[in-house]
């Protein structure tokens, strides 16, 4: 193991972990501020109100995040309605394209996440909220949608691990995040077993970051919900 190649080339790996931490970051948010309707729709008694969002969910799922990325990036620029949109600027962007993508993709599975996790609460809660003379609405907000947090939050703390790796794929639309830096640096010192096993350890260092903060979390939570009690 040639280390002061390694070593060298740390700081732009580290580049490149910033760049997947900034796709991760937006896609994960945005993919969950989407899902929360999404889910709550899937979640409805009401056939004709989970069909669309039934459609939206079995398309994303259903399909390789790759594909959908070539979809976006190569596919939307054979529409001249596409290209004369005021949007174009963004959409010709391999960053904007990537976000756009892994959103609708993060956002079926969060919305499934949130699907469960509301399907999943006592119905005992929610009729001592009716019961209390809170409307749908409020029963919704103020109970329903706090309590599925809970409960889908070790779901939801997986799916962001598995957008971490999934972002590699990124480096196929000529971004340089950490493994389109790797392959980057690979092609001048032709080290692929030293740069990817530093591209490795990033990807753990993250991970391991990520959980602990969700394991933090979840442990407030339930303190929050004990103090609640």
């Amino acid at each position: 193991m040639n280390w002061e190649v390694i070593i060298k080339w740390l700081p732009r790996l580290a580049q490149g972990a910033t760049l997947t931490l900034e796709l991760v970051a937006i896609a994960v948010i945005a993919g969950l501020i989407l899902a929360i309707p999404l889910g709550i729709a899937r979640a409805s008694r009401n056939g004709y109100v989970r069909a669309l969002p039934y459609g939206y969910i079995f398309f994303f799922r259903g399909t390789p995040l790759l594909v959908q990325l070539f979809l976006v990036y190569y596919g939307l620029a054979q529409f001249d309605a596409v290209r004369g949109s005021s949007l174009w600027p963004y959409l010709r962007d391999p960053f904007w394209c990537t976000v756009l993508t892994m959103t609708l993709h993060t956002a079926a599975y969060i919305a499934e996440i949130l699907r469960g996790a509301l399907q999943a609460i006592p119905r005992g809660e929610i009729e001592a909220a009716r019961a209390l003379g809170m409307s749908q609405a409020k029963t919704l907000v103020h109970i329903m949608l706090p309590r599925a947090a809970r409960i889908g939050l070790p779901a939801y703390s997986n799916e962001v691990i598995l957008m971490l790796k999934a972002s590699a794929l990124a480096s196929t639309v000529t971004l340089l995040e950490l493994t389109g830096m790797a392959r980057t640096i690979i092609a001048r010192t032709y080290l692929p077993v030293e740069i990817f096993f530093a591209a490795g350890l990033f990807y753990l260092l993250i991970s391991f970051f990520l959980v602990q903060g969700f394991k933090l979390l979840e442990r407030w939570l339930r303190v929050d919900a004990c103090q609640g009690r």
